[in-house]
């Protein structure tokens, strides 16, 4: 069973540590594990790992993902653009005017026009075309892959609870190399540069994997939506060998536990892998290759929680959540991180 709580007052970020004079690599760390909580510093991460752990990181980068459009009306909305089919289609979520939450009245044959000349027409809801969805999957004209277009014409996802607009650079994690998510793969936000060299000089190698992850709409907690991932062989191979050597397997965030799960035997063996998943983890699925998590803070009812009891065990993930609210821990991308060591 998922945790309950209620997100205190002041319990959000509202803007990247570095704007309160912060590294990132300063925010608070809460380490979770079978000897109890412990507060510190994400930069104490290394102290925290042993030599034959494996950190695996999601290297998918930031898109530009919202873009001004404009209905039939002459109504200026909001749009966040989730993803690129292999069709060259997208998916895409309609925004309410003041960006308080999805259109949910939006229907398809819906033209919206766009920055640079494109029109984009709704096509069916995603990922069932027979079912409304707040995600529409919708035909660009002229044709144009989201890699493309966004850079151009898009600026970064923004939610209500931040305070200001930042910069693309504060939406990317520092070892990001392959544009295509949505939002931020935040859990990897305060590892820097310095202190991944911390880690490989400690013996805890740092192998990646890619997943290109959606929008998220935080007003509607939902099951994830199937998403774009790679597992390289290199990084399967390192994967199966920590395992059978007694090390560790921490996953940076949710995104990467989805993505070696889905490739991941009966047995807990690992293989190289590409496509879309729609792997959900839970009760009925608990982790088979990942064993530690880092992560951020989620909010209440979200469907990452499931996730994260799937690694670390209801007990577990409830007692760390009770303890960041008691010690005021901030939620959110530009928030604190938890380590989860079951």
């Amino acid at each position: 069973m998922t945790p309950t709580f209620a997100l205190p007052p002041d319990a959000e970020a509202t803007a990247p540590p570095e704007w309160q004079g912060l590294a990132r690599d300063e925010v608070r760390l809460l380490a979770a594990g079978p000897e109890g909580i412990t507060h510190g510093r994400a930069r104490d991460l290394p102290d925290l790992l042993a030599p034959g752990d494996l950190l695996v990181v999601n290297t998918s980068a930031t898109l530009p993902a919202r873009v001004a459009a404009r209905r039939a009306d002459g109504v200026a909305v909001p749009l966040h653009v989730s993803a690129s089919l292999d069709d060259g289609s997208w998916v895409v979520e309609v925004r309410r005017p003041a960006n308080d939450g999805p259109d949910l009245g939006a229907e398809p044959g819906t033209v919206l026009a766009l920055p640079g000349g494109v029109r984009l027409t709704l096509l069916a809801g995603f990922p069932d075309p027979s079912r409304a969805s707040r995600l529409w999957r919708a035909a660009p004209d002229p044709a144009v892959p989201t890699t493309a277009y966004l850079p151009a014409h898009g600026r970064p996802i923004r939610y209500g609870y931040l305070h200001g607009s930042f910069p693309l650079s504060a939406y990317q994690n520092v070892y990001a190399t392959e544009p295509g998510s949505a939002e931020m793969a935040s859990a990897g936000r305060p590892l820097t540069e310095a202190l991944l060299v911390r880690l490989m000089a400690r013996g805890v190698p740092v192998v990646p994997v890619v997943l290109h992850t959606g929008v998220s709409s935080p007003e509607l907690h939902e099951q994830p939506y199937p998403e774009r991932f790679a597992v390289p062989e290199v990084t399967a191979r390192l994967v199966t060998s920590t395992r059978r050597a007694g090390g560790r397997v921490v996953a940076v965030g949710t995104t990467v536990t989805r993505a070696l799960e889905t490739v991941t035997d009966d047995d807990g063996t690992v293989g190289p892998g590409s496509g879309w998943t729609d792997l959900v983890l839970g009760p009925d699925r608990p982790a088979r290759a990942v064993t530690g998590l880092l992560t951020g803070l989620h909010a209440p009812e979200a469907s990452h929680l499931q996730l994260l009891e799937a690694v670390a065990g209801p007990a577990l993930v409830a007692t760390a959540y009770r303890e960041a609210v008691a010690e005021h821990y901030l939620w959110h991308e530009f928030g604190d991180a938890m380590l989860f060591l079951p």
